[in-house]
């Protein structure tokens, strides 16, 4: 009987790649049949893959990162993880802006490009801050992990804060801190919300921790109202530098106040009340937490994680201060103001690595969690990082308060009130995210064409207060 030529062409293009016995097999296949060929060609297929696995194993078939033998097994294992670090995150592949911004800002290169470049290098490098941390605080146990996340969770912004103190810049610190929290309690949430609610119907979350954050938000927008209107209450009895100095004694009393409450927060939510926040936070068996981790196993051993901190802060230092240092021309060059830079575009940079992750987890349907990178993060920054500046600034000598402009604080306080109300049912869609989002663009319009130094005078309210 004649061969079938559909399977006599396909017997030529196998030998063409295959040699030897592997011939005979695959064609004893192809008259035994068709489903015989397929599985000797996917059996082929596979030991040429696993040759190539063989290539980075040594003799005794282990990876080459796990040999015994130091020059060959340390430097696999850093290549290793490594790599495992850096495909941790899609932003990561900005790092090549790092060693740029740098250059640039050593050669006093351009004011503009400085500042773009070193905007671009700390998107990244805020990405590896947060996996750094990540990874530390689950090996150090849940109250120092806490601890760890307060601590490092808003470096980025701590760290430009300082620089931006330490040269003076107070209206850069002030409004850094503000579009910080209003980053993160409209855009960050909106998105979560947005994202979230068009893959789901309906999304529900632990009203009860979101009340006890939003309280405390409210607790810390009351921070904000009070120095501002005392300011405005005191302009016609007072003068200029009595004001201040009266402001700073309120900001300075203020400050000691709200960490003491942040210190209280964390001991209720690490210790007498840690069942609240452990509802339906705890990840799956075996199921990725929206940051490359499964819960199983993780990258880097506390001493890496730990060095990984350092290094990364001290880049996010030398990016942060020729960041800083271009700001000035920035602003003259591009006629944009710097509480618009400080409010809208600084933010955006320390909280994209929060960004990214708040969003995944809200497709995942993660809610709690989403809310607590969201509403946390802000609380943080509220209650945790602007009095510590302020304290900071005590110290330094400069005159950072919690005297924010009339316009910031009435702008603050609507964002919390908002944010507070669609939170308080412990449910969310796509529409409220819609609402949120909508009300950060606003926000950002009216601080796109607000000066730095406004001087309109008082309201009738505050006239009649004063009197």
């Amino acid at each position: 009987m004649s061969e079938n030529p559909a399977a006599s062409k396909m017997r030529s293009n196998i030998r063409r790649h295959v040699s030897g016995s592997k011939v005979h097999q695959i064609q004893s296949s192809v008259e035994n049949g068709g489903a015989d060929l397929l599985n000797s060609v996917h059996h082929h297929v596979d030991e040429h893959t696993a040759l190539l696995h063989r290539v980075f194993q040594n003799s005794d078939g282990e990876p080459l990162y796990k040999d015994e033998r130091p020059w060959v097994g340390w430097p696999m294992k850093f290549g290793y993880i490594t790599w495992q670090t850096l495909a941790s995150n899609p932003v990561n592949i900005l790092l090549v802006f790092v060693p740029l911004g740098i250059v640039f800002g050593a050669i006093h290169a351009n004011p503009t490009v400085v500042f773009i470049l070193n905007f671009l290098a700390i998107i990244p490098l805020a990405s590896l801050l947060s996996f750094a941390t990540e990874e530390l605080s689950v090996k150090l146990g849940q109250t120092l992990g806490g601890l760890l996340n307060a601590t490092f969770g808003n470096a980025v912004e701590l760290i430009v804060s300082i620089v931006a103190l330490k040269n003076g810049e107070i209206r850069i610190v002030q409004a850094s801190m503000l579009g910080s929290i209003l980053s993160n309690i409209l855009l960050v949430l909106g998105c979560c919300f947005l994202a979230g609610g068009i893959k789901h119907t309906e999304q529900r979350f632990n009203s009860t921790v979101a009340s006890t954050m939003s309280s405390l938000m409210a607790v810390s927008t009351a921070s904000l109202i009070i120095p501002a209107t005392l300011y405005a209450a005191m302009g016609r009895n007072n003068a200029t530098e009595n004001r201040k100095d009266n402001i700073l004694i309120l900001s300075h009393g203020t400050a000691v106040i709200l960490l003491i409450l942040y210190a209280l927060y964390l001991f209720f939510q690490l210790k007498t009340h840690a069942h609240l926040f452990d509802e339906d936070s705890e990840p799956e068996s075996g199921e990725d937490d929206g940051e490359g981790h499964n819960g199983e196993g993780h990258i880097l051993s506390p001493w890496a994680a730990g060095v990984s901190l350092v290094i990364i802060t001290v880049m996010v230092a030398i990016c942060a201060e020729y960041l800083v240092d271009s700001i000035d021309s920035i602003v003259q060059s591009a006629h944009i103001s710097r509480t618009f830079i400080g409010l809208i575009l600084l933010p955006i940079v320390g909280n994209a690595a929060e960004h990214v992750t708040a969003v995944v987890v809200a497709m995942k349907n993660k809610m709690d969690l989403a809310i607590g990178v969201a509403i946390g993060s802000s609380m943080q920054i509220a209650l945790l990082v602007t009095p510590f500046l302020v304290i900071l600034g005590w110290i330094l000598g400069e005159p950072m308060s919690l005297q924010f402009e009339i316009f910031e604080t009435v702008v603050f306080f609507l964002a919390v009130l908002v944010t507070n109300y669609l939170i308080s049912d412990g449910k969310s869609n796509y529409l409220e995210g819609a609402m949120l989002l909508g009300m950060y663009i606003i926000i950002a319009l009216a601080f796109y064409v607000y000066p730095d130094n406004p001087r309109d005078p008082p309201s009738p309210f505050f006239s009649v207060v004063s009197q």
